[in-house]
């Protein structure tokens, strides 16, 4: 029947579409006379193609009938299983309806599921019996067993224990859908456990008062040995579920608890514990307030002592308890020291704990404990390597129990603050911190003011105490809080001190505040000088130090510990209630960005310091030139460079001028002061800008304002060598003809013979004896090339050709 509509359509389409067809397949096939004689082979093809198409078609036929035969026999079987399951379905509700003797069969459901719930609820009434019937069986075998002997008991005890802990692992899956039947399954074990644990650390307190324990220098013999261990090992057996269970919600939570104190360790701290509150608890001297280090030297004193009894006792029993378990990985159980050390630590902080609000109003007392504290457990943790059980992340310490998880932190700081200010306010008030020292630094460097030194030694003090802490956060607090505040209330102080001088050297400043004559001359003076050395010294030694300690591994370790909280994408609040701007703003502008090779903590505040050390330099130079420019008016004022004499006359045999005496004994007293308050390399900036001052001065006033004969030629170089012997003699050897090395070629110049000496007395070609002044005009003044050339030969590197030519036309002869 398909056969026959697919002929139909395929006669339909050849009706109406052949002569289309035909005719293009035609015209394409035959589009010029040539293709005529291919039209057997066309006609071949077209064969071809026919027979391949009836093949096609008859394929598709026999698939098509094929897949009509299965959809056939797939809808017979899919209505037989209908057929199957109608039949089913209804002898199910009939049955149903019997069984629950219902009308309908939407009744009989609801009452089978009410039985099937009751049926559920009796099942599970059923398991809560059984595991009643079996932990009191367990409960009671234990009880039976212990009465014979304890060591019976444990194993009934463990199962127990593990059936509670497994009920208590399924209460948060089962929706805490019974809350007390795990009650009671923990008590009832906590019961058997207590009384097993009496039991055994009764025992155990007998085999230590054989050995008398807690005397020196126990010994044990083997019998003792051989029932010291058993009892070590009752009660580590009794205890090891609870350390499994401990360690086991460590490592799935990542607030990891401390470290439990074993059993026997326990027991044996008893008589130590009576002893330390004998001394420690009661009226006896040793019990002081003051005193924290009487009980903290006395722990100290018990873990030196028994050291070696627990390491050749205890160890050997720890391994082979815990070897090849998880608790072989916590110190605080397999090392006999670390078990003694936990052991010890309850009742250390028990009396730590008690001290505070007995010494809250007492600031003295809080900062000597917090003090001690630390040294406690430094000690604890580098001379004994105790780290509480947490591993690489180390014990925090008694101190950051007192700060953290009791809050004391804030109430510590305060007082470390209010300390260092109050220490701070007594060293800048001293009448003597204004004095500069120049004992106290070493010789050759920069001399500080007292105040400076002992303000650094106060921030290294403050250092010293915070350095042991473990908490990152807290140790930021004090350096911001209390270090950096200083240094910024130091700074200030400096900063007023040259807004002060800058005030008194202001005109209308004086004419208001009505400085005196005696006052001005001071500040004129060596008084001024000694005002701006103490700031630079100061703010120059400090520094150096922030720079010093920005190398330090503390701080180094800090700002390491700084950038990486920075930079993660929680660190907004990544110290308390500091944020990264609030950091960066008092430490350095780059905290926070992904530059690792630049920054540390003073950044900021040691570039505040840097930039007063410039200002107040800047200040001295100034002071310098303009008082030294003060004094030289009177030798401007003076003209004797002109004057003519008949013999020739060496420099080195003139005195100096008149005029300059003030200048040389003004800069002979800044000099020397600044030659002792100092160090080499300011000295040298300072004075190199003091000489180019002058030699400014004396260029421009002198030697660009006047004729010059050779007497005044040899008078003013008299007068330069002057200078330069005060400089070399304060500052370095050379540093004064150095610094007016223009000058100097000047009057190398000037200086030159009228006419040249010639080569046969011994004088070399092109050298300046063997050319006079009229030929170095000549060629000077000829052309630029020509003034380089000769400037080259005559050795003058500094000087300019347009200055040469200035310089030659103050020579007196030259000029008429």
């Amino acid at each position: 029947m398909t056969s026959v509509a697919l002929r139909r359509n395929s006669s339909q389409i050849t009706n109406e579409e052949l002569d289309v067809r035909v005719e293009d397949y035609l015209n394409d096939k035959l589009q010029t006379y040539a293709d005529l004689e291919n039209l057997d082979s066309l006609l071949q093809t077209v064969k071809e193609q026919q027979v391949l198409l009836r093949n096609q078609l008859r394929d598709a036929e026999t698939t098509l009938y094929d897949a009509n035969q299965e959809s056939k026999a797939h809808s017979t079987n899919v209505q037989k299983k209908v057929d199957h399951f109608n039949r089913q379905q209804a002898t199910i509700d009939r049955r149903l309806l019997i069984v629950t003797q219902s009308e309908t069969s939407d009744d009989g459901v609801q009452k089978f599921d009410a039985s099937m719930e009751n049926l559920h609820k009796l099942d599970v009434a059923k398991g809560y019996v059984s595991l009643l019937a079996r932990v009191e069986q367990l409960s009671g075998e234990a009880r039976r067993n212990f009465q014979v002997s304890p060591q019976a008991a444990l194993q009934p005890y463990l199962q127990l224990q593990a059936l509670a802990v497994a009920l208590k692992r399924a209460q948060p899956a089962a929706e805490d859908a019974a809350p007390h039947l795990v009650d009671h399954v923990d008590r009832t074990m906590q019961l058997v456990w207590k009384q097993m644990k009496d039991a055994f650390a009764l025992e155990f307190e007998e085999t230590l008062a054989k050995i008398e324990w807690p005397s020196k220098d126990v010994q044990l013999d083997s019998e003792i040995l051989e029932q010291w261990t058993l009892g070590v090992e009752r009660l580590l057996e009794l205890q090891e579920p609870e350390l499994e269970d401990r360690e086991r919600d460590n490592d799935t939570s990542d607030a990891k608890q401390e470290a439990l104190v074993l059993l026997p360790l326990e027991v044996m701290m008893k008589p130590l514990e009576m002893r330390f509150k004998y001394h420690f608890d009661g009226d006896r001297a040793t019990n002081r307030l003051d005193k924290p280090e009487f009980f903290l030297s006395h722990v100290n004193g018990l873990i030196n002592q028994y050291d070696e009894f627990f390491a050749i006792y205890l160890q050997p029993v720890l391994g082979r308890h815990f070897r090849g378990s998880n608790l072989a990985l916590n110190t605080c159980y397999i090392n006999s020291n670390s078990a003694f050390i936990t052991a010890l630590l309850p009742m250390l902080r028990n009396k730590v704990f008690s001290l505070l609000p007995q010494i809250a109003k007492q600031p003295q007392l809080l900062s000597h404990l917090m003090h001690e504290l630390m040294s406690f457990d430094a000690s604890i943790r580098d001379d004994w390597g105790y780290d509480g059980g947490f591993g690489s992340d180390g014990w925090k310490g008694l101190t950051w129990e007192v700060l953290v998880k009791k809050d004391w932190f804030s109430k510590w700081l305060k007082v470390e603050k209010d300390f260092a200010l109050s220490r701070y306010e007594n060293i800048i008030g001293s009448a003597e911190s204004r004095e500069i020292d120049y004992d106290s630094v070493d010789h050759g460097t920069t001399k500080p003011t007292k105040a400076a030194i002992r303000v650094n030694d106060l921030l290294e003090t403050i250092t010293d105490r915070y350095r042991p802490l473990t908490s990152f956060s807290q140790k930021l607090k004090f350096l911001i809080d209390i270090q950096i505040a200083i240094f910024d209330k130091f700074h200030d102080r400096l900063a007023s001190s040259l807004e002060a001088y800058l005030t008194l050297n202001s005109s209308v400043a004086r004419a208001v505040q009505g400085v005196s004559k005696e006052e001005q001359a001071q500040l004129e003076g060596l008084g001024g000088l000694d005002r701006l050395c103490r700031v630079y010294g100061s703010a120059e030694y400090l520094e150096k130090k922030m720079r010093d300690w920005s190398d330090d591994v503390f701080f180094l370790e800090l700002w390491d510990e700084l950038q990486f909280r920075a930079r993660s994408p929680s660190g907004k609040k990544f110290a308390g209630d500091l944020s990264v701007e609030d950091v960066a703003e008092r430490t350095s502008s780059v905290v926070g960005s992904h530059d690792d090779d630049t920054g540390a903590l003073f950044d900021e505040t040691a570039s505040a310091y840097r930039r007063l050390r410039i200002r107040s330099e800047s200040l001295i130079q100034d002071l310098l030139v303009h008082n030294v420019d003060r004094t030289l008016r009177p030798y401007q004022r003076i003209n004797p460079w002109s004057s003519l004499a008949s013999d020739i006359i060496s420099p080195s045999s003139l005195n100096i001028t008149a005029e300059l005496d003030g200048s040389m004994q003004l800069l002979s007293s800044y000099l020397a002061f600044l030659q002792k308050v100092l160090a080499q390399s300011p000295l040298r900036r300072i004075s190199r800008h003091l000489i180019q001052a002058i030699q400014t001065f004396l260029w421009n006033r002198i030697l660009m304002l006047h004729k010059f004969s050779a007497s005044g030629i040899a008078q003013f170089t008299r007068d330069l060598y002057a200078f330069w012997e005060v400089f070399d003699r304060y500052v370095a050897p050379g540093q004064g003809e150095i610094g007016m090395k223009r000058l100097r070629e000047a009057m190398e110049l000037m200086s030159m013979p009228v006419k040249a000496q010639g080569t046969a007395g011994g004088g070399v070609e092109g050298t300046k004896e063997s050319i006079g002044i009229w030929e170095v005009e000549k060629r000077v003044f000829r052309d630029n090339e020509s003034a380089r050339e000769i400037l080259e030969d005559l050795g003058l590197e500094v000087l300019t050709e347009a200055e040469a030519r200035s310089v030659l036309e103050r020579r007196i002869e030259l000029s008429t």
